[in-house]
């Protein structure tokens, strides 16, 4: 097999130090992605969209710079998920109806990374508009579980996940609503985090208040993850709940040392069969915190009512967000977006009071158990990486799930609360396919999160695995 450059193997920030020392330019590290993208992606699908001549032209520029003003990222190639806007480049979201969608101007997501030195080279694979977690759409096809590429990579941001796992990015940008930066790290074998909402600014639309939906960092480790969440977080007017950058830095926060008191664990938070093997590769890797000094215990809150409360609240943000595609172009849309938007559009308002109230409650009562618990572990998602045929999981443990996100409901149950949640590499199955464990810390406290997956990430010592060539069925 062809041998790639050394760079692949490196961390971000080891690529950055070389940037920064001078070692190595953008246009090196460009290089080496194109051909280590040659190499591998044509066998998982990962990367569809490149854009390598704009790339060097952006990285030329940054290169102009005096060191002083290259950002953050001073240089380094970063990958965009296929549901965010690059100016000139192919935006697709995963569906026929935007099959030729080239914008014309950049989200400010995008715009942050590149104020900040970030090179945009690719865009990574998708569902469509990010609906359900297992990456395909009828653009591109699927995207491939690089340590079995007959599984699936799980979704929405699949793409990215698959594109760090096999070294194609050092950083790669996701989004979540139910799950979709933790389930896929969860599949492929890589650190995505879920940040509190607002914390990554990012483009509007109806509904304005949305704060289901998140933009957020995927790396192959947690102080990788966290140097990316720097570059990304920081207030923007055109996001209305945009929050500043914090006083402490989130790389800062990685790399405290701040070790837990007192850690939960739960397999199922009480609302979800999961697969048994997966619980019990999650409770001996949350257990192991007790090795960083910490009081480990099974205990959750109280999530009655999430599945009803994110089912009514999810539906109603695809009906305002998508009521007007669903008219023009409904016979262009997979059948789960459009059962999404007619399920909203049939909401009457008492669905939404419900759901709001159970919202508000649920908030309250994980506030609360906050209160007595600096985090709580889960599974980051039920079931190991499943057949790619396969469209969403229906069942666990011979319990039938009501609809095509049911079994995302132990990543959807934080969302709803709006917690900080991380996925990380915990173990193997006895497959050999990944297992992510998520960690969770109370509403806003992204760095508590960071710091315990960092220190949880030394003790499980699973921090190098990736990147890997593609591995067939």
């Amino acid at each position: 097999m062809a041998v790639s450059s050394p760079l692949i193997d490196k961390t971000a920030l080891g690529v950055v130090e070389l940037l920064k020392s001078g070692e190595i330019t953008p246009l090196d590290c460009l290089d080496a992605l194109e051909a280590r993208i040659t190499l591998v992606d044509k066998a998982v699908n990962a990367l569809p969209t490149l854009c390598f001549e704009r790339a060097r032209a952006a990285a030329k520029a940054v290169m102009a710079k005096p060191k002083a003003e290259r950002g953050l990222l001073h240089g380094l190639p970063v990958a965009i998920k296929d549901l965010t806007d690059v100016e000139g480049v192919l935006t697709t979201y995963g569906s026929p109806a935007f099959a030729n969608h080239i914008p014309a101007a950049s989200d400010p997501l995008v715009e942050r990374l590149e104020s900040e030195g970030g090179v945009i080279y690719a865009k990574s694979n998708t569902p469509e508009f990010g609906a359900g977690a297992n990456t395909f759409n009828e653009v591109f096809g699927p995207t491939l579980n690089p340590w079995n590429t007959s599984r699936s990579a799980a979704g929405s941001s699949g793409g990215s996940a698959v594109a760090l796992a096999t070294g194609t990015a050092w950083l790669a940008h996701g989004s979540d609503l139910g799950g979709s930066l933790r389930n896929p790290a969860s599949f492929c074998g890589i650190v995505g985090f879920r940040p509190s909402p607002g914390r990554v600014a990012t483009a509007r639309s109806a509904p304005l208040e949305n704060l289901l939906s998140v933009q957020g960092p995927m790396a192959r480790t947690v102080e990788d993850c966290a140097f990316f969440l720097d570059a990304l977080s920081g207030e923007d007017i055109r996001d209305p709940v945009s929050l500043p950058k914090p006083v402490t830095g989130f790389l800062g926060a990685a790399r405290s040392g701040w070790k837990p008191k007192r850690v939960a664990f739960s397999a199922d938070l009480g609302i979800t069969p999961v697969d048994a093997e997966v619980a019990d590769i999650c409770r001996k890797a949350a257990f192991r915190f007790a090795e960083l000094g910490a009081e480990v215990v099974e205990a959750h809150p109280d999530f009655t009512g999430v599945h009803d409360a994110f089912n009514v609240l999810r539906a109603r943000n695809f009906a305002i967000s998508k009521k007007d595609l669903l008219e023009q172009k409904r016979d262009l849309l997979k059948p789960e977006v459009i059962w999404n938007i007619e399920k909203g559009l049939a909401l009457t308002m008492a669905d939404q009071h419900r759901a709001e109230t159970q919202r508000a409650t649920l908030y309250g009562r994980a506030l609360a158990f906050f209160g007595q618990y600096d985090l709580i572990c889960t599974p980051a998602t039920i079931v190991p990486p499943f057949p790619v045929g396969n469209r969403y999981v229906e069942s666990c443990n011979g319990i039938k799930f009501d609809n095509y996100v049911h079994w995302l409901a132990i990543a959807y149950a934080f969302t709803l609360v709006g917690c900080p949640a991380i996925s990380i590499p915990c173990g193997f199955t006895s497959e050999g396919l990944p297992v992510g464990l998520q960690i969770a810390a109370r509403q806003r406290n992204d760095g508590q999160v960071l710091a315990g997956a960092a220190g949880l990430e030394g003790v499980l010592g699973y921090r190098r695995q990736t990147p890997i060539f593609p591995r067939s069925g």
